[in-house]
């Protein structure tokens, strides 16, 4: 990175730039020896003067938005140099292309034979393409004028409005099938190398993208013509801001607070732990459910997922149905968490559950575990049937959640030996901080999120939206380093919670098919964090009634889904199928929301209610509250 040189060009210096030499670098390997449309990639800006032609009081403007670009990046390097604090990797464009060399030194890209069918390939590309706007010998037709290749990065017509734009993208598009083909074809590799190789080359691949280099973007030159570079300087203040918090930002971050316009469902701290603290609400009806509801959210986010607002919020929609509910509030880890292993969170729901079930003097409760707490709450079920305490638990619901990892989908790329001696080195504290956590979910989804808020945040400059989905994304929790490497090892790596006996918790074996709970297992159709594929398998492995419901959308959307939205759908399949194709196969489609279902599934698991009186009311006479919620625990970063 340019440093020290005070007369260089803001565009030809700092992060921004440095990316920009990243991706070059990366198209330029790619592309290998296509030397005619890579005059494209040298500069940001090539020849700016003659190619905007500015009168010298625009010239003058210019200067002044490059000086202050300039100014921008050597305070921030100033200011990074005395901090004792380190920048985090992930955000360290110098860390894209240490990965971008590992990645190309494995491509067979600089091969004679491939350059060559490359640009044997290339050629007919632009000979097709250019003739969609009647130049050379294969001009089309109007109605034969539609371009090869499709990609919604590339919608708005001004990608297609001038051949050149046209030629970088569809050139970039043709390069991605070549790229992806090359990693199917080499040799020597087994599956799960194969694998982390197609993962590997994808992301190289969005990363390259020319939308994200803004003299490829034509958007991005209108819009930075149309403010006279103003853009370049928001989007560097948006980008050092995410460099110092080490953080891509994705909402406007001043936009929410906790307990006033997020996560306001009336209710009070009950009962608390070093490591959770659990929310009792308040009732909305008269009468409640006898067995009242705990829900487990997963301790790798904030709870409040569920909670966002009145019109969104699962919890609140529960207390209207008349369920008695509690959540639990996990605290994100801190050096005092280094020793927390899986046994600790699995003892955890036991005392939440046995809690509840003292405080309202009932036999049991019904359960609900989301992704990770999921996978726990099985655990906890199995040693509950061993220990002949199975009665404590009336019913589990499951949220997109794994016990069986073999099917476990793109996260099983980065679960290796190196990738978890990787992850340990960054633990030196005890503890993951939660922002790599999200780089890795990030990753998992580009262009959605990295690199479409490269593009309109540091590149066009556009504001932050209001969104409060986006706020609680980026609301991370660290995680005790034990635990995640456990959990990634024995669990996404080994697989042993599906073998019977090869793990145990708080000395108790772990054995699922004891499990014969009554469950409501969710899947998200287009999950990419639990595949569907992945949750079905625990259908193969509880011996209980199991009711399987396919939600529409993925890992969140599909369980935020108030009924009042109005969005997406469910199928449902009451014969007993042994496989999620077969589910499917024979599924009924609902539109809309599952919540209704889930309820009057769980209304069948009894139908007896009680005046919503005493405890039922926290807070009320006599009953001892440690605060309201949300508590302190989801205010700790």
């Amino acid at each position: 990175m340019a440093k020290d040189d005070h007369s260089s060009s803001a565009f030809t210096a700092g992060p921004l730039a440095d990316m920009l030499r990243i991706q070059t670098e990366a198209a330029r390997q790619a592309f290998g020896g296509l030397e005619a449309p890579l005059s494209v990639f040298e500069s940001p800006f090539p020849n700016a003067e003659t190619r905007f032609e500015t009168p010298s009081e625009t010239m003058a403007e210019w200067t002044r938005v490059s000086n202050t670009l300039q100014k921008m990046w050597l305070d921030y390097q100033s200011e990074h140099a005395q901090s004792a604090d380190p920048r985090l990797a992930i955000v360290d464009p110098a860390e894209w292309y240490g990965a971008m060399q590992n990645w190309y030194r494995q491509m067979p890209i600089s091969e004679p034979e491939a350059q060559k069918q490359l640009w044997q390939d290339s050629l007919e590309l632009w000979q097709t393409v250019l003739g969609r706007y009647g130049i050379g010998p294969g001009a089309l037709k109007e109605q034969e004028a539609d371009l090869p290749r499709k990609d919604r990065r590339f919608a708005d017509r001004r990608w297609n409005d001038q051949p050149a734009f046209a030629l970088i993208h569809q050139t970039y598009l043709l390069v991605c099938e070549r790229l992806h083909t090359m990693v199917d074809e080499i040799e020597g590799l087994d599956d799960s190398k194969r694998a982390q190789m197609r993962f590997a080359t994808r992301a190289m691949a969005e990363a390259m993208s020319p939308a994200n280099f803004p003299a490829m973007n034509p958007l991005v030159l209108e819009r930075t013509l149309e403010t006279r570079g103003k853009n370049l300087v928001i989007g560097m203040e948006n980008l050092l801001a995410d460099l110092k918090k080490g953080q891509l930002t994705h909402t406007d971050p001043e936009a929410f607070t906790l307990g006033e316009n997020i996560a306001v469902t009336p209710g009070k701290i009950v009962h608390e732990t070093p490591l959770y603290q659990l929310i009792q609400y308040s009732p909305a009806t008269s009468r409640v459910m006898e067995t009242p509801l705990v829900i487990f959210p997963p301790w790798i986010n904030r709870y409040y997922i569920l909670d966002l607002n009145p019109k969104k919020s699962f919890i609140r929609w529960a207390v209207e149905q008349g369920v008695t509910t509690f959540v639990v509030s996990w605290k994100s880890a801190d050096a005092s968490m280094a020793d927390v292993t899986w046994d600790d969170y699995i003892r955890a729901q036991l005392d939440a559950i046995n809690h509840i079930r003292k405080r309202l003097d009932v036999p049991s409760v019904h359960t609900i575990g989301y992704c990770v707490a999921g996978t726990t709450l099985a655990a906890t079920l199995a040693i509950l049937h061993e220990r002949g305490e199975q009665d404590h638990v009336k019913s589990a619901t499951f949220f997109t959640a794994q016990v069986d990892f073999a099917k476990a989908g793109e996260l099983l790329h980065f679960i290796d030996d190196q990738q978890l001696s990787g992850i340990e080195k960054l633990c030196s504290e005890g503890y993951l901080d939660g922002r790599y956590m999200a780089a890795a979910f990030n990753l998992l989804r580009g262009p959605d999120l990295i690199w479409n808020y490269w593009v309109n945040h540091y590149l066009m400059g556009e504001s932050y939206p209001a969104f409060d989905l986006l706020h609680w994304n980026g609301d991370v929790t660290n995680l005790p380093a034990k635990w995640h490497q456990e959990y990634l090892r024995d669990l996404y790596r080994d697989n042993k919670l599906v073998t019977p006996g090869a793990m145990q918790a708080d000395g108790t074996a772990i054995d699922l098919r004891r499990v014969r709970t009554p469950s409501y297992v969710q899947a998200g159709k287009e999950d990419h964090i639990a595949p569907a594929e992945s949750v079905w398998e625990i259908t193969n492995h509880f011996t209980g009634p199991v009711r399987f419901v396919l939600a529409g959308s993925g890992h969140i959307a599909g369980v935020v889904n108030p009924p009042g939205s109005g969005k997406y759908q469910y199928w449902t399949n009451d014969a007993d199928a042994r496989s999620l194709e077969e589910f499917k196969a024979g599924a009924t489609e609902t539109a809309g929301s599952w919540w209704p279902d889930w309820i009057d599934w769980l209304r069948g698991q009894e139908d007896t209610e009680i005046p919503a009186t005493g405890k039922r009311k926290p807070g009320g006479k006599g009953d001892r509250i440690i605060e309201d919620a949300p508590g302190r625990y989801v205010m700790t970063r």
